[in-house]
């Protein structure tokens, strides 16, 4: 009975609309002529980029997103902590873009849109009009694309090349041509140069290759073959510095990741599928309302997977059970954070392998959700969230641009010279060769990165500084067995206080020690004591 009201309400719908439906029906209907799906991403993208703007205005881009940029300063193949691929794209990136918080926003958002592109590239093998608008629009009812994307780093980089290797994989096993074959590999090389994590998604490709019924054809062609050997040219030149480097990255991710108990790793790989379930639920609950009583079709759609939908199951089979199994067996850990990228797999098979189309009644309410909750995202939550984070919790974002021009000036009136090298808290020091005009160079090796090593008395000489947090107690004691270093230094305080609308926030206190260069310099007075270096200013520390 409910199921023929709701119907009943859906045709008259359809026949004759209301009038604010009206401009979301012509959308609709251009899903076919072209424009609807990039107008659908490019206003997703827009408006979250706002949201990020608005919501970070008296605070700064994340240390992950810092990071990144730092690593991709000089090319190489490799660095002692991540793949390079995501230290690339942050490169070419600001070859063209300004070291600004927007400029590396607007490149999380470019990246999540690339991403939704990849997608609607594999749902458009199977599905036409409204339902390949319905894939997008349950996705970006996922934090993966507007929350976990404004973090640029080794994680989100996956968010376009996961989907797009599998777009290459799909065309190669039903193809079988070289060309797709080859892209099968390159992109698979590259997903691999983001992430280490993405050898769970070139395994998962090879289990779904030997359990689809179709296995004997493909394996028998060429194509596999092609890609294994495309993904090893474009992994060879890394693989060449793994091995002359001694594998850095790995041995920093047992030193970080590794060495769970057996007991913890099974709470480790239950955490890592419910993390995946609870990240799935919003759109799952969309789904469920939308399709109502037929969703009792669901296994006899799954028994009726085309073999193209059957290939993807197992793709996202392995996605899930590989590092699930990883982590019992290794003793590792497992966030489901690392997961994110490949959840546009169950989306395109929940919508492409149903039997029925859902209505435009209920596409076009699906799409009114997704616009209201990005609607009071930026109105409401991204004025409350700056607001927040200025007068009432701020964290250490609310400082780095403030801390990193504050260091120049410093070093500047003290040396006259352009501030050369940063080291100390990972995340000032990250914000200080991001935001300081001069962009200095981190100086605290990736290898030694949680170490707090003491650095050459060599790299001091040439001028050096260094920042902490005052209450950040162990920065602030490393800071001081570097002080006694036979090296002129300058320790001092300053205080970093972020503004919002005209309206000063909560200050943090900033510790600097700032060892001058060798030989003097046209502002060498400050070693004197007659330049003013600020609140909190110590002697100097021979």
């Amino acid at each position: 009975m409910q199921l023929d009201y709701f119907a009943a309400m859906a045709a008259r719908s359809a026949v004759a609309p209301a009038r604010w439906r009206r401009p979301f029906w012509r959308w609709l209907d251009g899903v076919e002529a072209g424009w609807a799906i990039p107008l659908l991403i490019v206003v997703f993208a827009a408006v979250w980029l706002l949201f990020l703007n608005i919501a970070y205005l008296s605070g700064d881009l994340h240390a992950d997103a810092l990071e990144t940029w730092t690593l991709g300063r000089q090319f190489s193949w490799g660095n002692a902590k991540h793949p390079p691929l995501m230290g690339w794209v942050a490169n070419l990136w600001t070859r063209v873009f300004p070291l600004t918080n927007w400029s590396f926003q607007l490149l999380a958002m470019v990246n999540a849109a690339v991403a939704l592109w990849a997608v609607d590239l594999i749902a458009r093998r199977f599905v036409r009009g409204d339902s390949r608008a319905v894939v997008l629009l349950l996705l970006m009812l996922l934090p993966a694309y507007q929350f976990h994307a404004q973090r640029f780093n080794a994680n989100t980089v996956l968010l376009a090349i996961w989907p797009m290797t599998t777009y290459c994989f799909l065309r190669s096993f039903e193809s079988r041509h070289i060309g797709w074959a080859m892209a099968t590999g390159a992109c698979a090389a590259l997903a691999m140069l983001g992430k280490y994590y993405s050898i769970f998604l070139v395994g998962s490709l090879v289990l779904a290759a030997l359990m689809h019924p179709r296995r004997a054809v493909y394996l028998r062609s060429w194509a596999p073959w092609v890609s294994v050997v495309a993904g090893l040219v474009v992994l060879g030149p890394h693989l060449h510095w793994l091995n002359s480097t001694g594998a850095q990255p790995f041995a920093y991710a047992l030193e970080v990741h590794a060495g769970v108990a057996f007991p913890q790793s099974i709470c480790e790989a239950a955490t890592f599928v419910l993390g995946i379930a609870a990240t799935l639920a919003l759109p799952a609950l969309v789904w469920i309302l939308s399709a109502e009583l037929r969703l009792k079709r669901f296994p006899a759609d799954f028994r009726a997977l085309s073999p193209g939908l059957v290939l993807l199951f197992w793709v996202f089979v392995g996605t899930v059970l590989l590092p699930t199994i990883t982590t019992i067996a290794l003793g590792t850990d497992m966030p489901s954070l690392w997961a994110l990228q490949g959840l546009f797999l169950p989306a395109i098979l929940i919508v492409c392998g149903a039997s029925f189309a859902l209505e435009r009644l209920y596409v076009v309410n699906l799409a009114v959700f997704v616009a209201g909750i990005a609607a009071i995202a930026v109105v409401v939550a991204a004025p409350m969230h700056a607001y927040y984070r200025n007068n009432i919790h701020p964290n250490e974002r609310s400082y780095y641009r403030l801390a990193a021009h504050q260091l120049t000036e410093r070093w500047r009136q003290a040396t006259g010279l352009p501030l050369a090298s940063v080291s100390g808290d990972d995340g000032l020091a990250f914000a200080a060769s991001f935001y300081s005009p001069d962009h200095p160079v981190y100086r605290r090796p990736f290898q030694y990165q949680f170490e707090w090593g003491m650095p050459r008395v060599a790299t001091l000489e040439k001028g050096w500084t260094a920042m902490c947090f005052a209450t950040d107690t162990t920065c602030t004691a490393w800071m001081d067995r570097v002080a006694a270093l036979p090296a002129k230094g300058v320790r001092f305080d300053f205080e970093a206080t972020p503004t919002l609308w005209g309206q000063s926030g909560i200050p943090a206190t900033i510790t600097v020690l700032m060892v001058l260069p060798r030989g003097g310099s046209p502002g060498d007075a400050v070693s004197q004591g007659v330049v003013d270096l600020g609140a909190g200013h110590l002697p100097t520390v021979q």
